[in-house]
């Protein structure tokens, strides 16, 4: 019994490091997962379970990007420890429109968005707005090529479209991302600019579930949680490494064109089989 959870868990941890930042939507996927595989455990705990995940998906954007965020690093000179402070300046201003609105409405949103119909109209709206964007930016240059360029007000406007992804169904990164690219950013600047976000959004989200939740587990329970978290990890190693690399000559049409594929697919199945 232990075993089948932990391979459970071990799915549920690829699932989620890819999506979470390739910008399909994690939540759309999870919506479809839990049809089929179901963790045998407590609401309470698959509950927790699906947010704590995270935070093995976000440990790879600080292993990852560690000595580009960290502004003491012995080997960067005084100008470089300013430019990394002012990352972090940027990206906490980033993060309060989220911040105050998720902590202020989280539960009223998933208490009225967290279905399938939501969900599917997101990923279909999104990856129509990803398709169109990305045709509408097909000649153009963008103007925010490095962080230095990136002002305090793309950033908070950045946080704003970060808020949207409070809907289930939008995508962390994807609201993001697309996002930056409408304010003129280059993908690269973008897509960092978006996994540096969620780094407080994802370890404060996480702290609050495991507040909520409690931090007293049985073994079974303790050893999904860490299963699902280690996967999540190693996968988000791989998928951010492919996306940053993916971007350099290519857009974001093939995952808008997903999108509207999965969306397509979830509202059929539940419309077939629910």
């Amino acid at each position: 019994m232990i075993l089948i959870e932990i391979l459970k868990a071990a799915f549920l941890g690829i699932v989620e490091g890819i999506t979470e930042w390739l910008p399909i939507s994690s939540t759309g996927h999870m919506i479809l997962v839990d049809k089929f595989i179901q963790l045998n455990a407590s609401p309470a705990f698959i509950e927790m379970f699906f947010v704590v995940i995270q935070l093995g998906a976000i440990m790879a954007v600080v292993i990852l990007f560690f000595h580009k965020l960290n502004p003491f690093a012995l080997s960067k000179t005084r100008q470089e420890k300013k430019d990394t402070m002012q990352i972090w300046y940027k990206v906490i201003v980033g993060v309060i429109p989220a911040a105050v609105l998720g902590f202020l409405y989280d539960d009223w949103l998933n208490d009225n968005f967290y279905n399938y119909q939501t969900v599917a109209v997101m990923l279909i709206l999104y990856g129509i707005l990803f398709i169109v964007i990305e045709n509408r930016n097909k000649h153009r240059e963008p103007g925010v090529k490095g962080f230095n360029d990136l002002t305090y007000k793309m950033a908070f406007l950045i946080g704003m479209f970060q808020v949207l992804s409070l809907i289930p169904g939008t995508s962390r990164s994807g609201a993001t991302i697309l996002g930056a690219i409408l304010l003129g950013t280059s993908r690269p600047i973008a897509a960092e600019f978006s996994f540096f976000l969620s780094i407080p959004v994802m370890f404060g989200a996480s702290g609050l579930k495991l507040a909520k939740f409690g931090l007293i587990f049985t073994g079974m329970e303790l050893s999904i949680l860490l299963t699902g978290m280690i996967v999540a990890f190693l996968v988000s190693v791989v998928a951010i490494k492919f996306l940053l690399g993916y971007i350099q000559t290519n857009d974001f049409k093939p995952f808008g064109w997903y999108r509207i594929a999965l969306g397509l697919l979830v509202i059929g199945y539940f419309v077939i089989f629910e």
